[in-house]
């Protein structure tokens, strides 16, 4: 998979902390990820997780978030 592919993370159906979890794995060997998931407390505690580690976090639509490592 190119550098720049995003990973891409369907976490729908599971409730936190699976989806940040998962995200969390899914980021140690890519540059960004994009996450499907349904939990209602997935966008914060996802946002929360790119923060602590320095990535930029959107909100694609109300089940699909984006993590992009900074550069």
């Amino acid at each position: 998979m190119p550098p720049n592919e995003p990973v891409s993370v369907n976490v729908r159906g599971m409730k936190c902390p699976w989806p940040v979890l998962r995200a969390a794995r899914a980021m140690r060997g890519a540059d960004a990820v994009l996450v499907e998931a349904d939990d209602p407390m997935a966008p914060a505690e996802l946002a929360a997780l790119a923060t602590a580690q320095g990535w930029a976090f959107e909100a694609l639509s109300d089940h699909r978030f984006s993590l992009r490592r900074p550069g």
